[in-house]
């Protein structure tokens, strides 16, 4: 097994020269993944940078191989064309690993999804035998679409549980116990024969696959809410993903909702995720229904089991009171809820929707549209590849 990977070099300051190049031209980036080629005014307009910034950015970006720019006219006059590139290769690959499912999907750089496949895992796998997996699927779905392996620019991989940036490793009562000191980048990358892997929380990635593959293109504050068998946000503010100082943001699964509740593998008592998870609502439900899997909760809910939607709704209310405190400190444009839950729709954002209500100011909560994701189980997975980009986008500033 390959060693540790040598600590990162000085970090920059948040309000560095290099730290603001690099928001910046991640901005430009995901502009021209959404819309395609761009002129630089069209850049301009769509980012809120000045036109000097823009021709900056661009020139520095087509220097170093990150974009193409081609002659045009617009509006009867001259203008730049500026087209994303792949520095490294024609395609990326995103890895989500679930609780008991693995998602592999390819995607170009104008995040044209080439292929995907799923497969089922079982309970509390070892993640060694995940990657073992994923390494395989990826094979298959490179072969079914005749890609080459050197084609890859990089795999981006998401895992139920926040990540340390300074040492890239899963953060210890956010994660699974199972995951707990395994060194995702390192397994993965000895198994994918040194190919550049890119790591972060599902949360993390399902906001950016919204912003992205969802229909919220247009939203610059948005917050993804993961329920399942843990409680995550991810968080997009002023276009960008938020990561904070170590990376542990959007944990509101462990924000406190009943004193002296049930324990939580946080180590406290009472948080979000140990009272409202989906583990928490089997729990609740065991001893009145045979009902034992997320699938069969959703089934269940559908078919109007009310038993099962008390336990959804008394979930959803301590959910809606969180995410209540969380808007009234960002005020997002829009929450979405992700997870296997979104598929019920209504039945579980209607409480959420109450709750949040009663717990936010009027404005935020007239400002502020509650959602259940699209994407399925996809988003993860997708965000991952997206990851790729965005990463290797910046990695030369």
């Amino acid at each position: 097994m390959a060693g540790r990977r040598q600590s990162p070099g000085p970090r920059q300051s948040p309000g560095s020269q290099t730290s603001l190049r690099k928001r910046n031209q991640q901005r430009i980036v995901e502009a021209l993944v959404k819309v395609g080629a761009s002129t630089q005014a069209d850049l301009a307009r769509r980012t809120g940078l000045s036109t000097a910034t823009i021709s900056n950015i661009v020139s520095h970006m087509a220097e170093n191989g990150l974009v193409s720019l081609t002659p045009t006219t617009a509006s009867g006059r001259r203008a730049t064309s500026v087209r994303l590139l792949s520095s490294n290769g024609t395609v990326a690959a995103g890895i989500g690993f679930g609780r008991r499912h693995l998602r592999v999907v390819l995607v170009y750089p104008d995040y044209t999804i080439v292929a995907e496949e799923s497969i089922a895992l079982p309970p509390k796998y070892d993640p060694r035998v995940g990657f073992d997996l994923a390494r395989d699927l990826l094979g298959d779905l490179l072969e079914r679409t005749g890609i080459s392996w050197d084609a890859l620019s990089g795999v981006g991989v998401g895992i139920p549980g926040s990540i340390d940036r300074r040492d890239v490793m899963p953060v210890i009562g956010t994660v699974w116990a199972e995951w707990a000191f395994v060194d995702v980048v390192v397994e993965l990358e000895d198994r994918l024969g040194g190919i550049p892997v890119v790591l972060d929380n599902d949360a993390n990635l399902g906001s950016v696959a919204e912003t992205i593959w969802g229909p919220h293109g247009h939203v610059t504050n948005l917050v993804y809410l993961k329920v399942g068998s843990g409680i995550g946000a991810g968080l997009i503010l002023n276009g960008m993903p938020f990561n904070g100082a170590t990376g542990v943001t959007g944990e509101v699964g462990h924000v406190q909702v009943v004193a002296d509740g049930q324990a939580c593998r946080c180590g406290n008592r009472g948080c979000l995720e140990a009272e409202a998870s989906i583990t928490a609502m089997l729990d609740r439900l065991s001893a009145v229904t045979s009902i034992t899997t997320t699938e069969e909760l959703v089934a269940a809910a559908k078919a109007g089991d009310v038993a099962v939607i008390r336990v959804i709704e008394d979930a959803a209310r301590m959910i809606g009171r969180v995410v209540g405190d969380l808007a009234s400190i960002l005020s997002p444009e829009i929450i979405v809820l992700g997870g296997p839950l979104a598929a019920l729709g209504d039945t579980i954002l209607e409480p959420i929707s109450r709750a949040f209500a009663r717990h936010v100011l009027p404005l935020v909560r007239d400002a502020t549209e509650i959602v259940a994701s699209t994407l399925d189980d996809r988003g993860e997975a997708l965000g991952a590849a997206a990851l790729v980009f965005h990463r290797e986008a910046v990695r030369v500033l």
